[in-house]
């Protein structure tokens, strides 16, 4: 028990005489509190230990400043332990955080790993595609080639190391944008040129007029009709039974369809300035002259008319007048 004795003196019985009247025993209490010396209680505080019947059992005495003292103490000391666990909670609280970003940072890192390797497949594809491209253009020339400017270009093959360093996403983006440009203005351009070329293909001739095996092909033959000689055969005699239809290998106008020296019944076409085809020894003609016919259409029907030793068709193909292998142009 902790109280403030100021005033308090301290009382101790004197040991109470045998034989002595009352008198003497006031007269030696008051002497021998005389002789003990008074104690200034002020400014202490006592700590009273006392039993369950109420018997005091222990008794400390402290001085104030002391006391004062050990209590500031006591609450700075639960104030900063307070505080240190205040900060280790939110201390626990930012590792925690800190890990799960952690493993975040290692998941978009990966990320951005297979994005660059993309990235790169994307591009190394697309280097072969410029390659597709530039064998496609070879036929049609330099002139005709787009991009075909006096330009000087240069690089490193796809997949070799560069000397300064990795390229960053944004770069790799970047190059990326610049070849897929590049390869669709390529393809326009190609698009464009194949629009012009299909229709350049479309007139020529470019089916057979009749489906057979060829008894007697384009240039020097033995003469059929002079044993020992050879003579010069200026188309495809094709084999085909009487009255096989014959049909337009491309679209053009019919120039002749009748009589013809040598040819007996015959039909020519043209298909351009440039390009004429001939379908001799028909038996039948199926079109008129001046007439425009389309791919397919029947223009007349097999036979053996004219200069022939047995039903067929004879084809030609005519190039500024000049007589052509057919089969350059069959595919079809």
């Amino acid at each position: 028990m902790l109280s403030g004795d100021r005033s308090a003196t301290a009382v101790l019985e004197p040991p109470k005489p045998s034989g002595l009247g009352r008198l003497g025993a006031e007269r030696m209490a008051s002497a021998y509190s005389a002789r003990k010396p008074q104690r200034n209680r002020r400014g202490e505080f006592s700590l009273l230990i006392v039993r369950g019947d109420g018997v005091r059992v222990l008794r400390f005495n402290f001085v104030k400043t002391a006391a004062v003292a050990a209590f500031v103490g006591m609450a700075c000391t639960v104030s900063l332990t307070a505080a240190l666990f205040g900060d280790w909670v939110k201390l626990r609280e930012l590792t925690r955080d800190a890990v799960v970003m952690h493993e975040q940072l290692i998941e978009q890192r990966a990320a951005i790993e297979r994005f660059n390797r993309r990235v790169a497949d994307l591009r190394q594809e697309m280097a072969g595609w410029r390659d597709l491209h530039a064998k496609i253009w070879e036929p049609f020339g330099p002139e005709l080639t787009p991009g075909g400017r006096d330009k000087g270009v240069g690089g490193p093959a796809p997949g070799t190391d560069r000397p300064t360093g990795r390229l960053s996403p944004g770069e790799e983006l970047n190059k990326l944008g610049d070849g897929v440009r590049e390869q669709t203005d390529s393809l326009k351009a190609l698009e464009k040129m194949m629009t012009k070329a299909g229709r350049a293909l479309a007139a020529l001739p470019s089916r057979w007029p009749v489906r057979g095996a060829v008894n007697s092909e384009f240039g020097n033959r033995p003469s059929p009709w002079t044993s020992g000689n050879t003579e010069f055969h200026a188309g495809l005699d094709i084999k085909a039974d009487r009255g096989t239809p014959v049909y337009a290998p491309a679209a053009g106008s019919v120039v002749h369809a009748g009589t013809a020296t040598e040819y007996g019944t015959a039909v020519v076409l043209e298909h351009s300035k440039d390009v004429r085809t001939l379908y001799g020894h028909l038996s039948k003609v199926n079109v008129q002259p001046g007439q425009q016919v389309e791919r397919g259409t029947v223009i007349g029907y097999t036979g053996n008319t004219g200069r022939s030793t047995g039903p067929h068709l004879h084809y030609e193909v005519l190039l500024k007048g000049q007589a052509v292998n057919p089969r350059a142009y069959l595919w079809d």
